[in-house]
């Protein structure tokens, strides 16, 4: 298929998009490509004005009285709309804290709870800061070491492997639901129910999936999940994330943080903890409240446009680009690291070259007219091209395949070297 005749697909594609006007919610920059939503979404134009709202009347001239009239009902109506993007319950979930807190939390109250034994296992696909954690809390309740699973591979999980880690060592698992390197994604309906038959908990992180792929609580029996609210979601740099806990399974848990708004009356300034019911009990500090005003854009967008619509674009978006993938990159020496089944990866596609790190300074910093395009590395030699379908159109992904293309035919890597920031 020539490249004209691709480029008319794309068009064509783009033109009868049913989520093509979301892009027009979203601030862009002109002849740019931003392929890292998957790390952190684009900013909502709403979010502008929300935000000077809240600072300039609220904060500016209504002051402490914003708590009541505005503030302290917020957190609860993010996590009621969360709740509608997850298939759970307003009352299974809670919003505030960070990921890496709110995991904290949640598996400290599993082990506290004696409910499952008293092993931690992750595997090598998981977030590596997710591990960081397991390891911490390991080490304070004194027993056994973390088991991470090894696959032999950083790219796909083997099934057969993880659950016979499971039956036979039974207890607490980690596991990101779409792996943050290649976007492999597990079936977690299975593993929920393989998990229950074997006294075990699987434990979800949903940072690289909400907001990119259909997500039901009820009808994968999740017990307990977090995520972040910064990638997919479009809630800004540090958005506070969530965490679940199914209401079956509220009453046996217990926060390891007694913090002021986790009090069951926190303006009665008892002397004396006691936890607030249901999910309030996972609460700790005030709610950041200029941090959830501009998430809530995003979460708004998001459930309008609706989660099965969004991962109907995200698998032809992936698709679309791995066809081209076949044709025009594989033979220049290029790899596609992610699954080629849709039903087996996330919204965003990894792919790698022996030259990816430089091939990545060359999108992010042009010759002549080419556009700026923003992708993310991950070491080894992991270019990961985040699709996020609300802003990401098809000529999009069209015009970084040609990029990706001439960069290696014309060697134009050559003019970068192989020098790495911290943040990459």
């Amino acid at each position: 298929m020539s490249k004209r005749i691709i480029w008319e697909k794309a068009q064509q594609l783009d033109q009868s998009d049913p989520l093509a006007p979301f892009r027009d919610h979203f601030e862009h920059t002109e002849n740019e490509i931003y392929l890292d939503g998957n790390s952190l979404g684009k900013l909502p134009l709403q979010v502008v004005e929300k935000i000077n709202t809240v600072v300039q009347a609220q904060w500016g001239k209504q002051l402490i009285g914003s708590w009541n009239r505005h503030w302290l009902a917020l957190p609860k109506r993010l996590s009621t709309k969360i709740a509608q993007l997850l298939g759970a319950n307003p009352n299974e979930i809670t919003v505030g804290e960070s990921t890496s807190v709110n995991l904290y939390k949640l598996i400290h109250a599993l082990l506290a709870s004696d409910r499952y034994p008293k092993q931690l296992t992750t595997d090598e696909l998981n977030f590596p800061t997710d591990n960081y954690i397991l390891e911490g809390l390991s080490s304070a309740f004194a027993i056994p070491a973390v088991r991470c699973i090894e696959y032999g591979t950083d790219l796909t999980a083997d099934l057969d492997r993880l659950k016979n880690n499971i039956a036979k060592t039974p207890g607490i698992i980690c596991l990101s639901l779409v792996s943050y390197k290649s976007a492999y994604r597990y079936p977690i309906k299975t593993l929920n129910a393989f998990a229950k038959a074997h006294n075990s908990i699987i434990v979800w992180d949903l940072s690289h999936a909400v907001g990119a792929i259909a997500i039901d609580f009820k009808d994968t029996q999740t017990l307990a999940a977090i995520g972040c609210t910064y990638k997919y979601l479009n809630g800004g740099p540090g958005a506070p994330a969530f965490l679940y806990v199914a209401e079956s399974l509220q009453e046996k848990l217990n926060s390891p943080i007694q913090g002021w708004f986790g009090h069951a009356k926190p303006f009665d300034f008892s002397p004396h903890y006691e936890a607030a019911k249901g999910i309030q009990k996972f609460d700790a500090g005030t709610p950041p409240i200029l941090s959830l005003t501009a998430m809530e854009i995003g979460i708004d967008l998001t459930l309008e446009a609706g989660t099965q619509a969004i991962e109907k674009k995200s698998i032809a978006l992936g698709e679309f680009l791995i066809q081209q993938m076949e044709t025009e990159l594989i033979p220049l020496g290029y790899q596609l690291e992610s699954p080629k089944k849709a039903i087996d990866r996330g919204a965003h596609i990894s792919i790698s070259h022996e030259e990816s790190w430089r091939i990545c300074q060359c999108l992010l910093y042009p010759k002549g007219n080419e556009p700026k395009i923003i992708p993310d590395f991950r070491p080894d030699r992991y270019i990961r091209l985040g699709m996020a379908p609300l802003y990401i159109g098809y000529e999009d992904i069209w015009q970084t395949v040609q990029r990706l293309k001439t960069i290696v035919e014309t060697k134009e890597f050559l003019a970068h070297d192989g020098d790495r920031p911290t943040v990459t």
